[in-house]
């Protein structure tokens, strides 16, 4: 197993829970601050389009026979792109699913 690869997923893991406001389970850490929401939707989205160019980059590359890209990092690249997708529209769902209920409530 790659540690240094573990390593780096971790780290943008605590990045992205940081980002979204998340307490650091860390014993160390300082308490929380104020998120903005519009910050943390606009940094989310940019990250997934960041993976998903970062995907087709390094399938252009395995695809046009640069050695020094693997299939199994493309194919991790691709993943992580995947899912950083289909996590947006999850929320996105949840969030209509929100607005619809919360606009059919009776007043």
């Amino acid at each position: 197993m790659n540690t240094p690869a573990v390593d780096s997923l971790l780290a943008q893991m605590r990045v992205a829970a940081a980002a979204a406001g998340m307490r650091d389970v860390r014993p160390s850490a300082a308490p929380a601050s104020q998120v903005d929401f519009a910050k943390v939707l606009k940094s989310s989205l940019d990250g997934v389009a960041q993976a998903q160019s970062k995907s087709e980059e390094l399938q252009k590359a395995f695809v046009m026979g640069d050695e020094r890209v693997s299939l199994s990092d493309t194919m991790i690249a691709m993943q992580k792109s995947s899912i950083n997708f289909q996590t947006a529209v999850q929320v996105r769902n949840k969030f209509v699913q929100a607005y619809n209920d919360i606009m059919n409530m009776q007043v």
